[in-house]
């Protein structure tokens, strides 16, 4: 079972999934669906991961694995509203473990973060090992999860993973939102609107492209040692390298808008992925450029594709 199969990150990893021959269940409240057609066979209940309706599916599919993916806004909502975000977004994960435990699966994966969980750490590439300081109430959040997830496991015997991901881009991601630089600048640009940099651009981030992540998403419900695991490519890349490369990936070699930096946010971060080689056999295959190309490839087939059927 896979919630917010329906979402970017969800919807290439139920693809992946479908085509390794597992059978899915998709849970999604189509709140942040990406648009894309999932494989016919897989079975789609629109509704909350956490709510009852879930339960009650997660009990009749009896999944081996289940995989949370659903969320509710990023880093900017989170620090809007903390108290709304945790009444959102922790019950329903804490909802959607109960579901699955009590529905016998035996492997529980959540989506977990990276540098919103690590903070401004002291070691780069970070390990694992580093003590999560957060400084959002996103990694906060991300951070009772991972304890909750940690509980479920102990008290039912099971495989539980937290996949700390780093920055992760790609087609399909949505580039209206406010988290997402690569999805937001690649939507400017295919709209002819000036990209934007929130602070001078040279903050770093660990991109990791969508591909990998699902396959690192399919690995871990194949089985792993419950623990957390960094999902990145180990390598810092500056938010100004990325809108660059974006830029001339679109010929148009605008420069960019600089924007008052946000309040919380991390100067640099980058993961440790030696856990993920040994633990999973998994390391991020696509190269920032590559990935960044055909991310913006897709945005502009997008666009072309809606002013062909009348959609803009």
């Amino acid at each position: 079972m896979v919630s917010g199969g329906a979402g970017f990150i969800g919807s290439h990893t139920v693809e992946a999934l479908v085509a390794r021959g597992w059978r899915v269940l998709v849970v999604d409240d189509l709140s942040h669906a990406c648009g894309a057609e999932l494989p016919g066979e897989v079975e789609v209940l629109a509704a909350d991961a956490g709510s009852e309706e879930a339960a009650s599916a997660l009990w009749r599919f009896a999944p081996d694995a289940a995989l949370h993916l659903a969320a509710r806004g990023g880093v900017a909502l989170a620090l809007g509203d903390p108290r709304g975000y945790v009444a959102r977004s922790v019950a329903s994960s804490v909802g959607f473990f109960a579901g699955a435990c009590a529905a016998g699966a035996r492997v529980l994966v959540t989506a977990s973060t990276g540098g919103a969980l690590y903070g401004e750490a002291d070691v780069l590439p970070t390990p694992e090992t580093v003590s999560p300081a957060p400084r959002s109430p996103y990694g906060a959040s991300k951070q009772a999860e991972e304890g909750y997830l940690d509980c479920f496991g102990r008290m039912h015997a099971i495989s539980t993973v937290a996949l700390r991901y780093g920055n992760v881009y790609g087609p399909r991601q949505d580039g209206s939102g406010e988290a997402g630089v690569v999805a937001i600048t690649a939507q400017r640009l295919v709209d002819s609107q000036v990209p934007r940099i929130h602070g001078d651009g040279r903050q770093t981030r660990d991109f990791v492209y969508v591909a990998d992540v699902a396959a690192a998403n399919v690995a871990a419900l194949a089985g792993a040692p419950a623990r957390a695991i960094n999902i990145g490519t180990g390598r810092e890349a500056s938010v100004l390298e990325v809108v660059r490369t974006l830029v001339d990936a679109s010929g148009d070699g605008v420069a960019p808008e600089l924007l008052p930096a946000r309040p919380g946010e991390v100067r640099r971060s980058c993961l440790d992925v030696g856990r993920a080689a040994q633990s999973l056999n998994w390391r991020a295959q696509t190269t920032l450029t590559d990935g960044l190309s055909a991310t913006y490839a897709w945005f502009a087939t997008h666009r072309l594709r809606q002013q062909i059927t009348g959609g803009v």
